[in-house]
């Protein structure tokens, strides 16, 4: 008779089959990618049944593996609900807390609420992952996310980080001496602009709203860039108008290196929002992370 897989063979595997990616699982789980294939090797073995397709671009669950997958999620989600609960009787929370977030929302993020949540909590661990897309958090297998608020999903509880924020186009003052100033959206057809390359490979269209009239313009531009700080770093050497958040670019606003344009069409919209999925239990960590959140607000 076959001996019964370990938990850590089962978990491993839902973060593969969940993931679709040995390296992707890895990093989740802190492990070697090897570490995983032998491990899934093993456990296939034990098993007596191939749970996953393996090619040398991707990975997926066979028919088995899906069945074991749907069994499994609710199984292990279940665990750490348990080891939760027994961790509300130690000190302070402890373990990992991993967070989706945008590398501008990130920067934000250090500037006071990670020194204090860490501080607050020695025997925590934060995992800050930062990327460009929209990602379901709860597929992906983080705790939270952190997001402007126009996009968190609706099915999510939000809880706001900090106020209104808006986009806003800025340009040298050289460059502006050279070029005018754009009076309306329109005018930027007839500009230089550092264009956004968004995460999907397409380019980002600039969105202006006034009065209740929106524009969206597919801005011209011989740069392309896909990170707000680079963009602001164009402007300021005087390439182009770039279109970015404003608090990435306030430093150099402050200090006069850029200069806001079109601030009439640059309307204020909602900040950024932690949000995490309101049917599950919400564990120790991430409440502790919440309560530094409202404390820093």
């Amino acid at each position: 008779m076959n001996a019964k897989p370990a938990l850590a063979e089962m978990a491993a595997f839902a973060a593969i089959a969940r993931q679709r990616s040995f390296r992707k699982a890895a990093d989740e789980l802190g492990l070697a990618p090897s570490t995983l294939s032998h491990m899934m090797r093993t456990l296939e073995a034990r098993m007596g049944v191939r749970l996953l397709h393996r090619t040398t671009r991707s990975v997926a669950p066979t028919e088995a593996g899906e069945r074991l997958l749907a069994r499994l999620q609710p199984a292990l989600h279940a665990l750490d609900e348990a080891l939760d609960e027994v961790n509300a009787f130690r000190d302070g929370p402890a373990g990992t807390l991993r967070i989706n977030t945008s590398e501008a929302a990130a920067a934000l993020l250090l500037e006071r609420i990670v020194p204090a949540f860490l501080a607050e909590h020695p025997q925590m661990a934060l995992d800050l992952v930062t990327d460009g897309r929209l990602i379901d958090i709860v597929a992906e297998g983080f705790d939270a996310g952190i997001r402007l608020g126009e996009s968190v999903p609706q099915d999510m509880i939000a809880i706001a980080i900090d106020g209104p924020t808006r986009f806003l186009a800025v340009a040298a003052p050289a460059y502006l001496a050279a070029h005018g100033h754009p009076r309306t959206p329109q005018d930027l057809q007839r500009h230089a602009c550092i264009r956004h390359r968004l995460p999907s490979g397409k380019p980002y269209r600039w969105e202006f709203a006034r009065r209740g009239q929106e524009v969206v313009i597919d801005v011209p531009g011989a740069l392309t860039l896909d990170h707000t700080g680079l963009m602001v770093q164009a402007a300021v050497a005087g390439l182009g108008i770039a279109y970015v958040p404003q608090r990435v670019a306030q430093a150099a606003l402050d200090s006069g290196a850029l200069r806001p344009v079109l601030e009439p069409w640059c309307p204020q919209i909602p900040g950024l929002y932690l949000y995490y999925p309101g049917h599950r239990h919400v564990p120790a960590g991430l409440k502790a992370f919440i309560a530094v959140v409202r404390a820093q607000g």
